[in-house]
């Protein structure tokens, strides 16, 4: 009997022709990690240029939006500790959300950059976020999801992380 399917796991790709099927494999997360490194660089130096963002009150400021949550949040304690200083935790969510967004778009590091953001999102989600209402009005939520998939995988296509393990493998003598 016959069936329509592969039954092997892995394409052995050994001094063997990859399909199109495995090539195409390894740009799947390609789309996805472009809209993420992108969207976080450009997050970080929005908060950066962003004036009224890096005060501790007053309109606009990091400081009246975290203090605006904090009874709503799911971990009021987290917020708590940014009031203590919110200007010092405002440069770090930016700066963090560069580093983040330049590792993942450049894929230096990658998973440790997809990891980075996956908990900037998180904490995001459980502070900023949660009273959203539906859930999934908050967006915190859809970007942790998004960042998982990094996490686990890494950039498979061009990045630095690539390009190492290119070199490594071959002077390894083509072995993984």
């Amino acid at each position: 009997m016959t069936h329509g399917f592969r039954t092997d796991t892995h394409a052995p790709y050994y001094n063997e022709e990859r399909t199109w099927r495995d090539s195409l494999g390894q740009y799947a997360l390609l789309p996805l990690r472009i809209f993420l490194g992108v969207t976080f660089i450009y997050a970080g130096l929005d908060k950066l240029t962003d004036s009224a963002f890096m005060k501790s009150s007053g309109s606009g400021s990091i400081g009246d939006m975290m203090r605006s949550v904090r009874d709503s949040s799911a971990i009021p304690a987290l917020v708590d500790l940014s009031l203590k200083n919110p200007v010092g935790f405002g440069y770090a969510i930016a700066f963090g959300e560069l580093a983040v967004g330049i590792g993942t778009l450049l894929g230096i590091l990658a998973r440790l950059a997809a990891l980075g953001g996956a908990l900037i999102s998180l904490s995001l989600w459980l502070t900023v976020s949660w009273a959203s209402d539906p859930y999934y009005y908050g967006n915190d939520l859809a970007y942790l999801m998004a960042w998982l998939p990094l996490v686990l995988a890494g950039a498979s296509a061009f990045s630095v992380d690539a390009a190492l393990r290119a070199r490594r493998r071959q002077r390894a003598g083509g072995y993984r």
